[in-house]
């Protein structure tokens, strides 16, 4: 089965986690651009998801991420969801939380401690890759984006990683009318890792999605189940837990 030879080269990475999370396991990330061992401003984990979805809508597996992120991480850590649409209020948001001495302005220290993650599904990964591309205007770092079945909106390219990134990660499955990027490459491979495009196919193992129209369980058929696939998604979490660690949140709240 072709998503189980793709799983086992994205678990190649992966070591095991701590107790309580036995289910979830994560690599050893490589150092990036930020400055992870200064003192920080609060980590920042930002998820957009997909189509016309809200960002509260609990059926969706990128605002059940959030929430799972949130019972774990400290008040020090924002973590938040936003619908695809509402990129530049994300952009805001991560400006402002990085504006430590609130003048307006962002010093290059204030940059360069940043710690931000930003990651989607569908329309909310080609966001992923704009917010990054965005952020590299004004000499932020982004740690790690996350594209799950990316597909690219009008004037965006979801392609190609902006040199900010330190890693970068894709995950796709390639039937029916929407599907996703099947391969995402660096801007400059010197200064961004992608870590791997790694393909599921739901034709041999289709996924059971609850809770989800039935217009999507059927016209875009494969383009949900991986956006409900336990999978997929419990790889995104590791990646996650690998570069804002729960442990992180008492050094990231002082």
């Amino acid at each position: 089965m072709r998503c189980l030879s793709a799983l086992a080269r994205v678990l190649c990475f992966f070591l095991p986690v701590a107790v309580g999370y036995a289910e979830i396991s994560i690599f050893e990330p490589t150092p990036v651009t930020a400055n992870q061992g200064a003192a920080s401003p609060p980590a920042m984990v930002i998820g957009f998801v997909g189509g016309f979805v809200k960002h509260d809508n609990a059926a969706h597996s990128t605002v059940q991420v959030i929430r799972r992120l949130r019972k774990q991480y400290a008040a020090g850590v924002y973590v938040e969801a936003f619908e695809n649409r509402n990129r530049k209020k994300a952009y805001q948001e991560i400006r402002q939380r990085l504006d430590r001495n609130h003048d307006g302005t962002l010093s290059i220290e204030e940059k360069q401690n940043a710690r931000i993650v930003i990651f989607g599904h569908s329309w909310g990964a080609s966001e992923t890759v704009t917010l990054a591309r965005k952020l590299e205007q004004d000499g932020i770092p982004v740690l790690l984006t996350i594209q799950v079945d990316s597909v690219s909106k009008i004037g965006q390219n979801d392609t190609v990683i902006p040199a900010n990134v330190g890693q970068a990660v894709n995950f796709y499955q390639p039937d029916g009318i929407v599907h996703g990027r099947a391969a995402i490459r660096a801007a400059d491979p010197d200064r961004t890792e992608i870590v791997g495009n790694f393909r599921f196919d739901y034709k041999a193992s289709p996924i059971r999605c609850e809770g989800y129209p039935w217009f999507d369980r059927v016209l875009v058929k494969a383009h949900t189940e991986i956006e409900c696939d336990p999978r997929v998604w419990n790889q995104v979490e590791a990646l996650i837990y690998s570069k804002v660690p729960p442990e992180a949140r008492a050094t990231a709240a002082r």
